[in-house]
């Protein structure tokens, strides 16, 4: 059995190699490091599969969070919504702009923003909503583009964990996941779906002015040099990097899959476990049902009920199996993000999902050897220490 891994991007590379070497080495060669032929290749390819207008590349995720946040034009005060139980960044860029974050809990059963607990979070100076597509499972998008709409709110997807999930609407209608709010950010950290050999995001939006905006607030607020239009940022794609994403982005689908066919032998082995509730797609699924596209399992995490968590995670651990606790502390509790005014009431399941969630090893060269000896030690932990 091979090296267990949490990612294992060496194997993917050797796969991939004669794909992407000859797309760096196209960079070298014309040396176009910045705003280079590839990065508008890469752009327009991925508007494509997307089927999205426009797709702005920038220097990484945390970054496009808050460009995208900064093209909308919200003000000092302005308060954004969003899920306590998530990576600090998408919170970080709304406490950088001088926006007020304002956290709400997640859904028992996605992980994702709860969409009553919007509701009661609104007040008169919310401006944005920005659901977090959690693991790779596309947030409740109708329903919160119905609130958003009644509500003259924004919607800015954070899709960095969901790039290539499909989302279907009430009417059967398919969408990307990114391409439903008004606007969206990705990420390209490598150990992303659709990751790159170091840092990068896109921003995507159907707005062609906001689109407009964005696109000279990425490079220093300039549509011609030396001519400064707007506050801007310098945040690019290098050329390297959408060399690597361009060769990747046709394999996208296939890594997809690969996923979801290891978490559906994960799923296989843990099902009907009483200690174990395994992820599901939307809250509609009763498992991931062999046409499943509405999760691209970034993360396979697992909710346990009375077991001790980190004690499993040494056990892993001692058998050479990585996991990891995404995420132990919830934001409200965060030193750099508290506030009198949260009540630990409105926080029962975030505050709960801390304690009980561990994430599995999940990439796209899993190995069936791999997962059975994963498997096999986790129920083997859970099971001898009731």
């Amino acid at each position: 059995m091979k090296k267990i891994q949490m990612v294992d991007l060496q194997s993917q590379y050797a796969k991939i190699k004669n794909d992407v070497d000859p797309s760096i080495e196209e960079v070298m060669n014309t040396a176009t490091f910045i705003n280079g032929p590839k990065v508008h290749e890469f752009q327009k390819n991925l508007e494509n599969y997307l089927d999205v207008k426009h797709v702005i590349p920038c220097a990484n995720g945390t970054d496009a969070l808050q460009i995208a946040m900064m093209g909308l034009g919200l003000k000092p005060g302005d308060e954004v919504i969003t899920a306590d139980f998530t990576f600090a960044a998408t919170v970080e860029v709304i406490a950088l702009l001088q926006l007020t974050p304002v956290l709400v809990d997640v859904d028992p059963v996605t992980f994702n923003i709860d969409v009553n607990a919007i509701k009661n979070a609104i007040t008169p100076k919310t401006k944005a909503i920005v659901p977090v597509h959690l693991f790779g499972l596309v947030a409740n998008m109708d329903e919160i583009m119905e609130l958003a709409q009644e509500r003259n709110l924004y919607v800015i997807e954070d899709n960095a964990q969901a790039i290539g999930a499909n989302y279907t609407h009430k009417d059967g209608s398919k969408s990307k996941a990114g391409t439903i709010g008004h606007v969206a950010s990705t990420s390209f950290f490598p150990s992303k779906n659709l990751g790159c050999y170091g840092d990068g995001g896109a921003i995507f939006t159907n707005d062609d002015n906001l689109a407009h905006t964005i696109r000279g607030i990425v490079n220093h607020g300039m549509y011609e040099r030396y001519h400064h239009d707007v506050v801007g940022v310098n945040s690019r794609l290098d050329s390297i990097q959408a060399a690597v994403l361009d060769a990747k982005l046709p394999h996208l689908d296939t890594y997809n899959s690969a996923r979801r066919n290891a978490a559906r032998k994960y799923s296989e082995a843990f099902k009907d476990h009483p200690k174990i509730t395994i992820p599901t797609g939307k809250d509609v699924c009763k498992g991931i049902c062999d046409t499943c596209d509405c999760h691209v399992f970034h993360q396979y995490t697992l909710n346990l009920k009375n077991v001790d968590r980190d004690a499993l995670v040494s056990h892993l651990q001692a058998n050479n199996i990585p996991c990891g606790v995404y995420y132990p502390i919830p934001l409200h509790k965060q030193k750099a993000y508290k506030d009198e005014h949260y009540n630990e009431a409105d926080f029962t399941v975030t505050n709960q999902l801390v304690q009980s969630v561990i994430s599995l090893p999940m990439h796209t060269e899993l190995e069936d050897d791999q997962i059975d000896y994963i498997t096999n030690r986790v129920l083997e932990f859970i099971n001898n220490n009731a």
